[in-house]
């Protein structure tokens, strides 16, 4: 029942930590490997960099709710969200775009 997920690469959840910058200040974050992978997808959907993506949404949520609370959940949490409504993302991107030209 679960082999397909039972069968995949340990490196896919191997922990990565990887070091960012959020307002002048250094910061590290770990997340799965996948996880990772996910936000570069993201990012590159966004024209930008992984880094300046992240820096980008920690900005909007500080805005939006004054704090966060844990910004690693709320990377995984992204992931999801993204996958489960990419075609959303794309409509938002190109909205984006249009309004720009």
């Amino acid at each position: 029942m679960c082999n397909v997920f039972a069968s995949q690469d340990p490196a896919t959840y191997a922990c990565e930590t990887r070091a960012i910058r959020l307002h002048g200040h250094c910061t590290s974050i770990r997340l799965e490997a996948g996880f990772w992978r996910i936000l570069e997808r993201i990012a590159a959907a966004e024209g930008t960099s992984p880094t300046r993506f992240l820096a980008t949404l920690h900005d909007e949520v500080l805005a939006r709710r004054g704090e966060i609370g844990n910004f690693a959940s709320l990377l995984r949490v992204t992931c999801l969200h993204w996958l489960e409504n990419q075609d959303r993302h794309a409509a938002e991107i190109a909205a984006r775009a249009k309004r720009a030209a």
